[in-house]
């Protein structure tokens, strides 16, 4: 398995997804449940999504963590 990523806040990041031996991972469908997962990501995860391309086969992201609020 993969060692855990440095995620550093504030910093973009270059992330790719890709699916088994070029498996297609997406139809129509869970193109756009997918962009809807991207678009509450800022507020359900503290991560801001610049940029994205959906392929059938792999996700590119563009994305910066955001910095924690102290209470």
């Amino acid at each position: 398995s993969r060692l855990p990523r440095i995620c550093p806040i504030g910093i973009a990041q270059h992330t790719i997804q890709r699916g088994n031996n070029r498996q297609i991972c997406f139809d129509s469908e869970q193109f756009f449940a997918y962009v809807g997962g991207l678009k509450e990501s800022p507020v359900t995860c503290r991560v801001d999504i610049h940029a994205w391309v959906l392929m059938t086969n792999h996700v590119h992201l563009w994305c910066t963590k955001q910095v924690a609020l102290v209470e």
